[in-house]
């Protein structure tokens, strides 16, 4: 097997793998198809084009969305630790860059380095005599699609996301939103969901506001239409008629509210997204909507009123495998060892979460190809390693992309009440695994 690493792909995982690998002292070949193939959403041949937001999310210290960030630079991550800083924009308390700067310092920086060849060429055929990085992202084209298919198994391929909000289970309100399962059916004997009881004036009125919500520009045209008929966004179904919605995502059957002793007229069902019920999905509520527009629509929900959204609703185009069923905790896939995954691809949403992902695989692929008997080892405290063991670990029966939060990392054995505490220590914790491990950059060096 070749000594050199193979990477698909020049966005943020690509870059951050091919960097890893090169730090390491290994050879990386990336391989970036633009401009020779341009995809429906980019704009340029720069590599790490940002093609929607230019936001990398929150810099509030103790925050989810800071812990991966704090992590990345302490693990030497180039597009964090590096270019981030050099090109950033005034953003509040979010890392926000200049995007056309950004590209052009992460392109002059791969271009610069000397382990690091840049071939302009699309991949549709994945060799199994090279250690292979896939992190083509979510526009991965018809070609390579298809090889991913055949390596893994096309019941093993997705090609869009239907995403739904989550809220922190603290933030419901449990005097309004109450505990039960259609019919009184569970698999378990107890009650799976929590349900927000709507009365008809409480109805209409959610509705009226859904409908005159601002929807979020498509970047790619097959985002809207009939690409999604088959999981339509909420405002979709609602634009088919005033009872649409009652009779889908939020249909009242089976359900009897405790606090009249009837049925509601609807009814929003929350479903838990971890054993110990950290946080709630909401089911059947991908959107279109802007997430602002999404928090102050959904907080007209009865129970939902307070309510703190972990993740926010989405449905678009993105190509991705069913990671867990294919991926071990390197991101490599199980049954072929050579072939790593980072990125989109592997089902992660955003940008901070791809770089991560190009990060471990990076480093995974390196020590592979310097014949390393141990690969790095990311704590499970932390938001990278959690990040992995989601890919890795979700149950693969529903598995969709996540963005970090804290419910994706190991709760505390003493639960504090107060949630400004709780997460500044699972931050502190994270932060003194990362501290205490390996993976320091040096020590790989």
């Amino acid at each position: 097997m070749s000594a050199e690493v193979h990477i698909v792909g020049g966005g943020l995982a690509g870059c951050e793998a091919a960097w890893q690998v090169a730090r390491r002292g290994v050879r990386a070949v990336l391989y970036e198809m633009r401009p020779g193939r341009q995809t429906p959403a980019h704009k340029t041949d720069a590599l790490a084009e940002l093609v929607c937001s230019n936001s990398l999310k929150s810099e509030s210290v103790n925050t989810a969305a800071w812990l991966l960030k704090e992590e990345l630079r302490r693990l030497g991550s180039l597009l964090i630790g590096e270019i981030a800083p050099r090109t950033r924009v005034p953003g509040g308390q979010a890392l926000t860059v200049d995007r056309l700067l950004f590209a052009a310092e992460v392109t002059r920086a791969i271009e610069s380095e000397a382990l690091i060849e840049i071939r302009r060429e699309e991949v549709a055929h994945l060799g199994l005599d090279k250690i292979w990085i896939v992190a083509s992202g979510p526009l991965t084209s018809d070609s390579l699609a298809r090889e991913i298919a055949r390596l893994t198994g096309s019941g093993h391929l997705f090609f869009y996301d239907s995403i739904s909000p989550i809220v922190e289970a603290d933030s419901i309100d449990k005097s309004i939103a109450f505990a039960a399962s259609r019919y009184g059916k569970s698999l378990d004997g107890t009650d799976d969901y929590l349900n927000c009881p709507l009365d008809r004036g409480q109805y209409e009125a959610f509705l009226e506001a859904l409908l005159a919500a601002e929807s979020v520009r498509a970047h790619i045209q097959e985002d809207r239409g009939k690409y999604f008929e088959a999981c339509l966004p909420i405002e979709e179904l609602a634009r088919r008629g005033r009872d649409t919605l009652r009779f889908g995502p939020m249909k009242p059957v089976g359900l009897t509210d405790p606090r009249t002793g009837k049925r509601p007229y609807a009814a929003v069902q929350l479903r838990r997204e971890d054993a110990r019920a950290g946080s709630y999905n909401l089911v059947g509520f991908q959107n279109h909507m802007r997430f602002g527009e999404q928090e102050r629509v959904l907080r007209m929900i009865p129970g939902l009123e307070k309510a703190e959204f972990l993740r926010f609703g989405q449905v678009h185009r993105n190509t991705y495998i069913n990671a867990p069923a294919l991926l071990n905790a390197n991101l490599q896939l199980r049954a072929i060892p050579n072939i790593f995954f980072a990125g989109q691809i592997s089902g992660v949403e955003g940008y901070v979460e791809s770089i991560a992902t190009g990060l471990v695989a990076g480093r995974n692929a390196a020590a592979m190809a310097g014949f390393e008997k141990t690969k790095p080892s990311f704590p499970r405290q932390t938001a990278v390693g959690s990040l992995c063991a989601y890919i890795s670990g979700a149950n693969p029966a529903d598995y969709q992309p996540a963005n970090i939060t804290f419910d994706l990392l190991p709760g505390l054995e003493k639960t504090n009440p107060n949630r400004q505490s709780r997460h500044a220590e699972i931050c502190r914790r994270a932060l003194d695994a990362i501290e205490a491990s390996n993976l320091l950059f040096g020590a790989h060096v």
